[in-house]
């Protein structure tokens, strides 16, 4: 069965088959248009949980997975993961893994995403592996993540990877594709090229509201 995964905005995808609808990290430039299955929150930040949007997909069995700082602003009933914690909704299977900032900083000592402050999701559906990495950096633990068909990356730096420790992630989690993602509107051709010279990455650049199907 199909499985397709469109950009809606900054770090916000949907991810859809004949039978589910997923949504992650939606923010205020995301225009999703379909009710939910499942909602995904990565963490608590303005732009990857914006209660607005996710009320806007949200219907009476939608179930909504997000870190414990997410559930006020989210309101209602919100499933949390801690990384290494897993789920399964119906035929989907929903794993936590870790994301973090370790060379990235607010102020000495304060990193932007501290470890434990949110995490990032491994999707299983329909036989297929998307990871989303969520904010973080090239950590040692995505050396763990097992085989993965699609990696959505963030390499817009200042908060997160930027293109060339964001390609490093990609070589070394080898996916099949790998998407980059919280971009800030930076050229990802630098990501794009180091990751296919050098492992047998395919990197695929989506515009706003373009899609991908996953073979």
């Amino acid at each position: 069965m199909t499985v397709t995964i469109k950009w809606l905005a900054h770090a916000s995808f949907q991810i859809k088959t004949q039978s589910k609808n997923i949504y992650i990290d939606l923010e205020k430039a995301a225009n999703p248009k379909e009710e939910a299955d499942i909602i995904l929150a990565t963490h608590s930040h303005f732009d990857h949980c914006d209660p607005e949007k996710i009320n806007q997909v949200r219907g009476d069995k939608t179930v909504i997975i997000a870190p414990a700082d997410c559930h006020e602003k989210i309101g209602g009933k919100v499933h949390s993961l801690k990384p290494g914690e897993e789920t399964t909704v119906d035929d989907v299977k929903i794993r936590a893994v870790h994301a973090y900032n370790e060379t990235r900083f607010r102020a000495p000592g304060q990193p932007f995403h501290p470890k434990g402050f949110g995490v990032g999701y491994v999707i299983t559906i329909e036989g297929k592996t998307i990871y989303h990495a969520g904010d973080t950096d090239f950590i040692s633990e995505m050396k763990e993540l097992g085989d993965i068909d699609v990696a959505l990356l963030p390499v817009g730096g200042t908060y997160t990877m930027e293109n060339e420790d964001g390609a490093d992630a990609a070589i070394t989690i080898n996916p099949k594709v790998a998407i980059p993602m919280h971009t800030w509107d930076k050229d990802t051709s630098g990501f794009k090229n180091k990751v296919e010279s050098n492992s047998n990455v395919k990197v695929v650049v989506l515009t706003k509201d373009g899609e991908y199907e996953v073979p």
